[in-house]
């Protein structure tokens, strides 16, 4: 029985002494190894063929049909930026038709949604790229010292080169160039914004359709307003200018502008510190100053008439009505601007001129002369 196993004991031994019946021989184990080493040397991407897994050809070609969709999509929305944008030229007026709030709603909307969908569909198309275009690579790389070394500073470029092209990049010139034409809007945009950075406002900001002579009337009706209607002291009233057009009346720009506070108090508390020609702005103890908070444009709505405070709700901005409508607190750092108010021959409340300064938010040259 021994004799008999002579020879396949010692083919076992030729073998190794712990293989088992059916399990691939050294020699096979080496030659796939070598086969693998030939393999990794004939691979000409930036990482070992070990660490690169392709993508199949059909989903790559998919995938670049996909991604060029996409960008095509961004470069729709694109060119639908700029059409969005220049549909709303200066009016005949010469002021923007965007200046109206209902107009910029529209117009905020579709500029949005549109620069929103281009930026989208350039996402989109990146993802599909890199999942279904790219490679997918499994690199572990040990840490070694962070100076690279001459040899790999020189090899950068071979490296770059290699990936571009396993990228598709350089291989796919449909998702190449659809890529480049989505970003070409997107790239002119910002150059297209700066129109908006002119012309100069001149010296529009510092005035409103207020005028000698211009009566006002309660906001929200056409009701004027006479000296008479303030009799008690305490007494507030919203006023606008009285609008010559029935039809239409102010636009929601000009009530922006030109809405008051109308206060009504004892002449003797208006404060030492107020100028001549600020008590002379006033009538019979009737003051006016913008409704609008120099701060950030809020409506300075509440007054309380035992402190005289005017308080605007947004910032808590606190304005003195007896002091020229100084700030006593908050973030704003300008008075309300004061309207001057006289009678008419009729008893009507009237301006006496425009207001006294800027309305609104302050500017940078908000306090200087014309």
């Amino acid at each position: 029985m021994t004799d008999n196993n002579t020879n396949h004991d010692s083919g076992a031994g030729a073998e190794g002494p712990d293989r088992v019946i059916g399990t691939p021989s050294p020699a096979g184990e080496s030659l796939a190894g070598a086969t693998a080493t030939a393999h990794e040397r004939r691979h000409e991407g930036p990482y070992p063929a070990v660490e690169t897994h392709p993508r199949p050809e059909e989903m790559q070609r998919k995938g670049e049909k996909l991604a060029a969709l996409w960008f095509l999509v961004a470069f729709l929305a694109g060119i639908g930026f700029f059409v969005s944008y220049f549909s709303f030229p200066p009016n005949a007026e010469g002021e923007p038709a965007i200046a109206d709030p209902q107009t910029a709603q529209y117009a905020n909307m579709l500029m949005g949604g549109t620069i929103a969908l281009a930026l989208f569909a350039i996402g989109a198309g990146m993802t599909v790229w890199a999942r279904r275009v790219m490679p997918h690579y499994e690199v572990s790389s040990p840490y070694d010292e962070l100076p690279s070394s001459p040899e790999e500073k020189g090899s950068f470029s071979d490296f770059f080169m290699q990936g571009a092209h396993e990228s598709g990049f350089t291989k796919r010139p449909l998702m190449r160039r659809t890529l480049l034409l989505a970003m070409v809007p997107l790239g002119l945009a910002p150059i297209v914004l700066l129109r908006d950075t002119g012309p100069l406002p001149g010296d529009k900001l510092k005035h409103t359709m207020w005028e000698d002579g211009m009566r006002m009337v309660v906001e929200g009706t056409d009701r004027l307003i006479r000296a008479s209607d303030l009799d008690e002291v305490g007494g507030m009233v919203t006023a606008l200018p009285e609008s010559h057009d029935p039809e239409h009346g102010l636009s929601l720009n000009d009530q922006a502008k030109t809405v008051v506070l109308l206060i009504k108090m004892d002449p003797a508390d208006f404060s030492d510190e107020m100028t001549q020609q600020q008590l002379d702005w006033t009538h019979d103890g009737i003051v006016a100053y913008s409704k609008i908070c120099t701060h950030v444009g809020c409506p300075a709505a509440l007054y309380e008439q035992t402190s005289h405070r005017i308080l605007c709700p947004c910032h808590q901005s606190t304005f003195d009505a007896a002091n020229g409508a100084k700030v006593v607190f908050g973030p704003a750092h300008r008075a309300l601007p004061q309207l001057p108010v006289r009678v008419d021959d009729e008893g009507y409340l009237v301006a006496a001129g425009d207001f006294s300064s800027a309305v609104g938010p302050t500017f940078w040259d908000a306090e200087k002369g014309d």
